[in-house]
């Protein structure tokens, strides 16, 4: 289910809270609304508010953090993307082959939907894959120590490539756990109950609730945008592995 399917749920379940909280203002028993009641539903309502509230601070502070990860993972990947074309330069015209593939492998890598989709961002043996130019890189046959230490480094540099690759594709799966999504949608939901149980039903409160219903779903969208970097509406720029594309086979 996709970001945006969800945070119109949380906006339904929340908003809808709120007016269930209106209705049952009007059915409850005068009792039940009395000052000794409110003062205690008020406390209860608060100390669920500040769970909430830190829950979702945590939640979003891990999402940040691995957003921001993969983040430095790609611009890490895309500048050892260069010094490996650099390495091969120095090889000498021998590696030419090998420095076409990589940048054929580096433009194809370039479409997001390789970098979100596992099963497309495999190893291949065609043109553009990866296993391709390792193929390339492994016929190298070294002359002299330089292009032997040369060749050593780029092979180093390729297995480092390799586990940053892998790690960013595993990483793909890291999400919000959905019993705690339930749970925050939950409590939220029982605090919009409360808001409307005792708001006054005019037009300024309702629209005030919707549009504070809206401002904690849209804190869920963010969550799970930020948990997907690679696709969506917030998306890791390209830009690093633009400009290393660049660079190659200069």
């Amino acid at each position: 289910m996709s970001s945006i399917a969800v945070s119109l749920i949380v906006l339904a379940f929340v908003f809808g809270g709120a007016l269930l909280g209106m209705f049952l203002a009007k059915v409850l028993p005068p009792e039940h609304l009395s000052p000794e009641s409110t003062d205690l539903v008020k406390l209860g309502m608060g100390l669920i508010a500040t769970m909430a509230a830190l829950v979702l601070g945590l939640i979003l502070a891990s999402a940040k953090g691995s957003y921001d990860t993969e983040k430095g993972e790609l611009i890490s990947f895309s500048a050892k993307v260069v010094l490996l074309d650099r390495v091969l330069a120095h090889y000498g015209p021998e590696a030419k082959e090998a420095r076409d593939a990589l940048r054929a492998t580096v433009a194809s890598s370039l479409d997001q939907g390789r970098l979100a989709d596992h099963s497309r961002y495999t190893l291949s043996n065609s043109p553009v894959g990866a296993e391709f130019f390792y193929d390339k890189l492994q016929e190298l046959s070294p002359k002299s120590e330089e292009q032997r230490l040369a060749k050593s480094e780029a092979l180093s540099i390729v297995i480092t490539l390799g586990q940053t690759r892998w790690l960013m594709l595993e990483q793909q799966s890291n999400s919000v756990p959905r019993p705690l999504l339930v749970i925050v949608v939950s409590w939220l939901t029982v605090i919009f109950i409360s808001f409307g149980l005792f708001a006054p039903r005019n037009g300024t409160v309702i629209t005030s609730l919707f549009v504070s219903a809206l401002s904690v779903s849209m804190a869920i969208f963010l969550i799970l945008e930020l948990y997907s970097p690679f696709a969506g509406v917030i998306q890791i720029s390209n830009v690093p592995l633009q400009n290393a594309l660049a660079q190659l086979g200069k």
